[in-house]
């Protein structure tokens, strides 16, 4: 079955039968439909829709095009306005969610961040639960969109302490009140099979697309990216997971699901990085073609190599997903079109990853290539 959105042929889900999630691709994705124009419905209407960079400097040093999508550009700064608009729809949708109610939920920080940003323009109280070794920047930025934020241990999420069950149990207390759960609502996945997906495929639609490969933490990019290009393309478009240290995701992928274990010891990347298979991630886990696990070391080196020589001032996750694609570039070989996801900026991120002292403590500031240390500028 095709119907029509946003002036293009889009298949419809085949993943997540819910009713409700059957309505975000109608009703919900009426802020997608209006930023086809040159006015938008708020700030909701101006999400999505964001540019697809050709990162020049790879792209000719791998004889492919290295395309990054610049989720920085989004109005709340990062991929996950995407997830946070869908989810906050899917509860009104439900009738979870009515006038004056509030939104709770834990977050690496970003979909808090867009969280926030949608309650503010929609009437809701916002209110995050996040792991405290979370950047400052996020921690400040929240509270100055008017969140509630309660920073607590970093615990893994078979722990009744973890962020996310906290979260559900604060949601659980209130009247008018829904825990969004970013990591297995359906919602976020859906978000990106009718948008992120559906716009990569429209522009490199001229020349072609031959891989997508980023990282995941809600599972929710990846698998509705990956689940709408293998459509599009009719499997051709091969669809990779990039993993950080710490991740179970890279040896379940390239084990295809025999094995799950920790590939490192953890990563400064934040957001990204699983120690489950999310109900997001589950239903296509299966239609990946290959993982990369990739380093720290790596990820900060790119950082500094974008800010020099693209202008591009992205954060670790950014990064890494960059790293992935010239990698994928290098095994597929010449003349191959690759796209990642540029899922935020720095600025969240500057007093780390700018830090001499910070990248020391981390082992990581030799991993700077020498002639661009004198970007690491903050103390």
């Amino acid at each position: 079955m095709l119907r029509s959105v946003c002036g293009k042929r889009l298949a419809a889900c085949s993943v997540g039968s819910a009713v409700s999630v059957r309505r975000i691709a109608t009703s919900g994705l009426r802020a997608y439909q209006n930023n086809q124009g040159n006015v938008v419905d708020g700030f909701c209407g101006a999400v999505g829709n964001t540019p697809l960079i050709r990162i020049n400097t790879l792209s000719d040093e791998t004889g492919c095009d290295i395309l990054g999508k610049a989720e920085f550009m989004e109005p709340g700064g990062s991929v996950k306005d995407r997830a946070a608009l869908f989810v906050v729809r899917d509860a009104e949708q439900k009738g979870l969610l009515k006038a004056g109610g509030t939104v709770v939920e834990g977050t690496a920080g970003n979909t808090g961040i867009g969280l926030a940003h949608i309650c503010r323009s929609r009437g809701y109280r916002c209110v995050i639960y996040m792991p405290n070794t979370q950047s400052e920047e996020k921690i400040n930025l929240l509270r100055m969109l008017g969140a509630e934020v309660y920073p607590v241990p970093a615990v893994p999420f078979d722990n009744p302490e973890n962020y996310n069950h906290q979260a559900r149990r604060h949601a659980e207390r209130l009247d008018n009140a829904v825990w969004t759960n970013q990591f297995d609502n359906v919602a976020n996945r859906e978000a990106h099979y009718q948008t992120t997906g559906p716009e990569i495929w429209e522009q490199t639609k001229e020349k072609g697309l031959d891989g997508f490969i980023c990282g995941t933490g809600t599972g929710g990019t990846l698998a509705g990216t990956t689940a709408y290009l293998k459509e599009a393309s009719q499997n051709k478009v091969q669809c990779w997971l990039a993993d950080p240290p710490g991740s179970v995701l890279y040896s379940y992928v390239t084990s295809k699901g025999k094995e799950m274990k920790r590939t490192g010891n953890g990563s400064i990347t934040e957001g990204i990085g699983q120690g489950r298979v999310t109900d997001n991630l589950k239903p296509d886990v299966e239609k990946l073609d290959g993982a990369l696990h990739i380093e720290d070391e790596a990820s900060i080196a790119m950082i500094y190599r974008l800010l020099d020589e693209e202008g591009l001032y992205i954060g670790a996750s950014s990064a890494l997903n960059v790293v992935a694609a010239y990698r994928m570039a290098q095994k597929l070989g010449k003349g191959k079109r690759i796209a990642t996801i540029i899922c935020d900026g720095a600025a969240r991120y500057q007093t780390r990853i700018f830090s001499k002292k910070w990248l020391e403590s981390k082992n990581l500031y030799q991993a700077i290539p020498e002639n661009l240390r004198h970007y690491a500028a903050l103390p």
